[in-house]
């Protein structure tokens, strides 16, 4: 989901990790399924990648 909301954005894994404040390794590691970004990640990538709410709902039920 996060990535296919980046790339709708527009926007390179080092622009999201700087707008995120976040290591671009992080953004690869949730990109990619090895990890789970924190509650704090989380609100900033809804935030910046403005992330429809179904979608967020579709995530959390996974």
């Amino acid at each position: 989901m996060f990535k296919d909301y980046r790339i709708l954005r527009k926007y390179t894994q080092e622009k999201l990790a700087e707008l995120v404040q976040v290591d671009i390794r992080t953004i690869q590691r949730i990109e990619n399924g090895e990890t789970l970004p924190s509650i704090e990640t989380f609100k900033k990538l809804i935030k910046v990648l403005n992330i429809d709410k179904k979608d967020i709902l579709k995530y959390l039920e996974k």
